[in-house]
């Protein structure tokens, strides 16, 4: 009856007593026959403690429902343990104060802090119910870029569960109690020591594309978590060795998103450039393979 709410917040409501049947507050567990009339009173209640901070954000997208943010690296998109204030969610708030009433000021995904690129928001309840509904059905395309270690020689899925590390509890890893997690990709380039691949995801979970990579002994470069090794191709330049050896973040980069509007159903797709840093990476990669195939 009523689409634009998820399960769990009508239920709230419910326990609340903003939902009558007939007049009378009930149990979720109670059935309706038929003919009752079923009243709802739209609760409004902060979504999130954070405080509005007049950050500058980089909107790719905008209207009524949808706000389409470009996510620089080293912006943190929560606030949390270590960083309670400077985050996306605080500069959301201050650009609209709605935002306040929706879950996690209306973030529909997550980027890791230093990933940068698209990141989706809904601008209302309704909006972002149905922003969720479709990610969970896998109606939305979320394309990625990234440069891993080792030189790949074609394209592939990687389809390995993902959960907590069983000792390190701010580690993701690969096991088979996991959550099932599908990554898959195509090669874009190839360098002498690194491949520089597009991705798409099929699930989300925490850490995903980082940690598929790794499992498969391809980390990706200046990944600090699962990177591994430093890997350099024998006689590199001094500014390719600096390059690499500079990139201290996980060379990762949200590039493209395609999906139908949660109102209008029009077809959308948004694309982000590569960070200066990242495109500065890229090209002496290029320069150096190109040089020593001659």
């Amino acid at each position: 009856m009523f689409p634009d709410y998820s399960r769990s917040r009508l239920k709230s409501w419910l326990l609340g007593g903003a939902i009558r049947v007939d007049g009378l507050a009930c149990k979720p567990r109670d059935r309706v026959r038929g003919g009752e009339r079923v009243e709802v009173d739209i609760v409004t209640e902060p979504g999130t403690p954070a405080e509005p901070e007049p950050i500058e954000l980089e909107l790719v997208y905008e209207d009524e429902s949808l706000l389409v943010v470009d996510k620089p690296p080293g912006l943190v998109v929560h606030p949390g343990a270590g960083n309670p204030a400077g985050t996306l969610m605080n500069g959301l708030l201050h650009h609209s104060q709605a935002l306040a009433e929706l879950p996690r000021a209306g973030i529909v995904h997550r980027l890791d802090k230093d990933t940068g690129g698209l990141l989706l928001v809904g601008k209302t309840l309704p909006a972002h119910t149905a922003l969720v509904r479709m990610l969970e059905k896998r109606e939305i395309s979320r394309r990625y870029v990234a440069v891993c270690r080792g030189v790949l020689t074609g394209g592939g899925t990687l389809d390995a569960p993902i959960g907590r590390h069983p000792v390190d509890r701010t580690r993701m890893t690969v096991r088979a109690d996991g959550r099932p997690a599908v990554t898959h990709y195509t090669v874009r380039e190839r360098y002498r020591a690194h491949t520089f691949v597009d991705i798409r995801l099929e699930t989300g979970r925490t850490h995903q594309i980082r940690v598929h990579f790794a499992a498969r002994r391809h980390p990706l470069l200046g990944d600090p978590v699962y990177g591994g090794r430093l890997a350099l191709p024998a006689g590199a330049g001094e500014a390719l060795v600096e390059a690499v050896r500079g990139f201290r973040r996980q060379a990762l980069h949200a590039s493209r998103l395609e999906l139908a509007h949660p109102v209008s159903g029009e077809s959308l797709c948004f694309e982000s450039g590569l960070p200066d840093d990242f495109e500065t990476l890229i090209a002496l990669l290029r320069q150096d393979a190109a040089c020593r195939s001659r």
